[in-house]
């Protein structure tokens, strides 16, 4: 593979997956969604990630998930990196221009799904060629991003296939969803040196993983407390024994996940004002009724959260 110009993007830190509001009708709500970009953004989010299967790209149009790549780069107007997905098809053909459509967003990278170099499960083989394929059909001055999604399968990358990523020189995040922290201090060693930086996915271990070298966190709780696991990667040297603490709830929270994601994070942001409806196309079930106790559940997150801001608050204030 040709290698390319080292891409200049470097994407970082606390990386939310976009959640995409709806409407009561199924509609994309775009008034939500800009008050859902604002909320990341005072949260301190380093970078986003628009079109994950977060914002439920598999059940969006291609229409729908170049407008939503689009609004998201318009509204965070520099302030912020912004990747953008929506790589869900099997067809090559349809995959270039997919990601063409995510290009043509202004995204500052975008991120190929590591299950469709692979999707009838074939290979290194058969991985290598698709990706040699479409990084010909892609533009070339565009940096890129590897998203092991786990839908419709989990995809990891092997060692040499996450080499030949970094050594195509384009690559520059992988969003890891090994859950295991041995994997992932093996692939920070792989790339050290490298424009790659490996962006941990899982809870269980986002502080581990931090701690090992992980270039941050792009789990699914970020839609919850952004800022909590900002201040765990920037500022737990303040006090190791808050982080310690702060790192347990931060993964019993995450075990919620279960129950009802992303319905369950839309409850969250209608409590806050961020959304009118918790509607998700990818749920076509009643949350409140298939998991009792929800809502309780949803407020003893919320609780744990806000005592976390204040004892992080305090400290603050005291130094």
């Amino acid at each position: 593979m040709t290698i390319a110009k080292p891409p200049t993007a470097s994407i970082e830190g606390i990386v939310p997956v976009m959640l995409t509001p709806f409407d009561d009708s199924g509609a994309i709500d775009y008034a939500g969604l800009e008050r859902l970009i604002e909320w990341y953004v005072a949260q301190g989010s380093d970078a986003l990630f628009a079109v994950a299967q977060s914002s439920e790209m598999q059940f969006l149009t291609l229409a729908e998930r170049g407008a939503l790549g689009r609004f998201v780069v318009e509204k965070v107007a520099g302030r912020i990196p912004v990747v953008v997905s929506g790589h869900i098809s099997d067809d090559p053909n349809a995959q270039a221009e997919e990601l063409n459509v995510a290009a043509a967003t202004g995204a500052q990278a975008i991120v190929l799904v590591t299950n469709r170099l692979d999707p009838a499960r074939e290979g290194t083989q058969i991985f290598a060629a698709n990706l040699k394929r479409l990084l010909a059909r892609l533009p070339s001055h565009l940096p890129l991003g590897l998203y092991e999604c786990p839908a419709p399968y989990r995809r990891l990358l092997s060692d040499d296939e996450l080499k030949l990523c970094i050594d195509t020189g384009r690559f520059i995040m992988l969003k890891d969803v090994s859950c295991d922290l041995a994997t992932v201090k093996r692939r920070v060693a792989l790339a050290q040196g490298s424009p790659l930086k490996i962006l941990n996915a899982n809870a269980a271990i986002a502080w581990d993983a931090m701690r090992a070298g992980s270039a941050g966190f792009n789990g699914v709780f970020t839609n919850f407390h952004t800022d909590l696991y900002k201040w765990l990667r920037n500022d737990a040297a303040q006090d190791p024994a808050l982080a310690d603490e702060l790192a347990t709830f931060l993964v019993l929270a995450a075990v919620s996940e279960s129950l009802g994601y992303p319905a369950l994070a839309k409850m969250y942001h209608q409590r806050i004002g961020t959304f009118n409806s918790i509607r998700c196309r990818v749920i076509d079930y009643d949350v409140r009724e298939r998991f009792w106790a929800l809502d309780a559940i949803l407020d003893k997150i919320v609780a744990g959260t806000e005592h976390f801001r204040a004892r992080i608050a305090a400290l603050d204030s005291s130094r």
